[in-house]
């Protein structure tokens, strides 16, 4: 920049000093004098030199500024990029600064950490060396006391060892025992809770009345005077009509009312009906009475086929023998424990199906076998022998399936359950049986029994206290000693008294045996 304004200002000297030495009087002799028009061509071109001189010079001014602009701006960039440069060499010096001061950190972090493990390793290897003296001693000491062990009981470390291994195992036995009758119990509570929720649907889904019927039937008259000529002359009718009929006929003080007794429910109802038309007709004469009693008899046959049939009906039970229906329809006049039969069958049989669908079984067989598992209590008056069985050989007789036929013959344990369908019949029939209100007895029979029952709670077992029958006598509660009997001899208590009440004693459903052991501690603060 300064070089080129040099230049700029020796070309201005040097058009200076051309234009003075022009211009200067002394010097070689004159020319002759310009003219005015010579001076003023050399005015103008001086001008025009003077004007080209200075365009040159600003020219050369203006390009010299740009140069230097041009070079300050060079210079300003370097500038710039030197600071940044500077910038960022100082940030990388200072991260370089950070990182060996952490790495010093870290080195001095683990520099005591290894001092801290090499004395944990040295106290180690103390406790191991003291460990290890102390197994030696404790070595010593137990041969020691093996030795004194072996002269005060006499007998060597071998024989102590097998006397403690046959204690072990004795222990381990009676462990076993615990664990066994554990998962027995688990497993038969298991069942219980499903075969009582199956039990449970069942009899919510079959709800049927309650029936108290005897042997007893009570006959209205419309009058006292109807007796007078229901005896006859000299007891002519009534001798009559017992010998015809096979009914007892009571008459005494009673109101407007008879008593008809038999044993035989069938002929019951067929004396009963009889004595009915022959008062509604009015004409009773021993010959009237035998024309009576046979359309009669005709017609309770008649409604025992009809009852057979209903039951079928209701049930939807096909295809069964007519004998085997006019059995069935006997069964309404007969009863067992104050329960209908025929009704029990059909309420047993309703039971059946309901506990078949629970378990996927075959609903109609399940149906037909609890149907009939009492049908041959319709012939036990006229066969001699159990009811299952005879009712087993009907069915047999009759075309059933053997697996019905089983059921029969097996619902009473006469003959060994082989089928699942004999099991659910047994249920069908304890159930219908054994519900509250199904069946009755007398007074006397109930106490008898509820005697018996806690008579064989007491007899033949060692530890029993005390025994009370309770719910009815469908439970029995045998307090024991706790000192006496542990709890596997409770339970061994409570199997036997089950066996012995199944084996002695005839009862609807079932019989809970319960045995307590009840340990206590007493102290005395003073």
């Amino acid at each position: 920049m300064e070089s080129v304004l040099l230049g700029a200002a020796l070309v201005v000297t040097l058009v200076a000093l051309l234009i003075v030495v022009l211009r200067r009087p002394g010097g070689p002799p004159p020319e002759p004098a310009p003219t005015e028009d010579e001076r003023d061509a050399v005015r103008r071109e001086a001008g025009e030199i003077r004007a080209r001189a200075e365009s040159d010079a600003e020219e050369i001014v203006r390009r010299a500024e740009e140069q230097a602009r041009t070079h300050a701006d060079g210079a300003r960039a370097e500038q710039e990029e030197a600071r940044q440069r500077r910038d960022e060499i100082t940030t990388l010096r200072e991260d370089v600064e950070r990182r060996e001061s952490r790495l010093a950190e870290r080195e001095e972090r683990l520099d005591t950490e290894a001092r801290r493990l090499e004395e944990r390793a040295a106290r180690i290897e103390e406790a191991g060396r003291a460990q290890d003296e102390r197994r030696t001693e404790l070595d010593r000491l137990d041969e020691q006391r093996r030795a004194v062990l072996e002269q005060v009981a006499g007998m060597t470390a071998d024989q102590a060892r097998s006397e403690l291994v046959a204690a072990i195992e004795n222990q381990a036995k009676r462990e076993a025992v615990l664990v066994t009758r554990e998962i027995e119990s688990a497993a038969r509570e298991e069942g219980e809770k499903r075969a009582r929720k199956i039990v449970t649907l069942a009899i919510q889904r079959v709800a049927s009345e309650q029936t108290t019927e005897s042997v007893v039937s009570v006959m209205h008259l419309p009058s006292d005077e109807m007796k007078g000529r229901i005896i006859g002359r000299e007891g002519r009718n009534i001798r009559a009509f017992e010998t015809t009929t096979g009914v007892n006929l009571i008459i005494d003080d009673t109101p407007e009312a008879v008593l008809l007794s038999c044993f035989d429910p069938v002929r019951r109802e067929v004396g009963r009906l009889t004595l009915e038309k022959l008062v509604l007709d009015g004409r009773i004469h021993p010959q009237r009475i035998e024309e009576i009693y046979e359309r009669s008899k005709t017609e309770v046959e008649d409604l025992c086929v009809r009852a057979g049939e209903d039951a079928l009906v209701e049930l939807g039970v096909t295809e069964m023998h007519p004998e085997l229906i006019g059995l069935l329809g006997r069964l309404r006049y007969r009863t067992s424990y104050g329960q209908n039969v025929l009704k029990h069958l059909i309420e047993s049989a309703h039971l059946a199906g309901v506990m078949a669908a629970e378990l996927r079984l075959p609903v109609p067989l399940l149906k037909r076998c609890a149907l009939l598992h009492d049908i041959g209590k319709a012939l036990t008056h006229e066969v001699e022998g159990s009811h299952a069985l005879i009712g087993a050989e009907i069915a047999r007789r009759y075309g059933e399936d053997e697996e019905v036929v089983h059921a029969i013959e097996a619902h009473h344990n006469e003959v060994e359950v082989r089928t699942i369908e004999a099991v659910l019949t047994q249920a069908a029939d304890g159930i219908s049986g054994g519900r509250p209100g199904a069946r009755r007895e007398s007074l006397e029979a109930y106490v008898k029994r509820l005697e018996r029952l806690e008579e064989i709670a007491k007899t033949n077992h060692e530890g029993v206290e005390k025994v009370f029958a309770m719910q009815a006598g469908r439970e029995i509660r045998v307090m024991v000693k706790p000192d006496s009997v542990d709890d596997i001899q409770a339970q061994v208590i409570a199997r036997d008294i089950a066996k012995r009440v199944e084996s002695e004693l005839t009862y609807p459903g079932q019989i809970r045996v319960t045995v307590v052991r009840e340990s206590r501690a007493t102290e005395f603060a003073r």
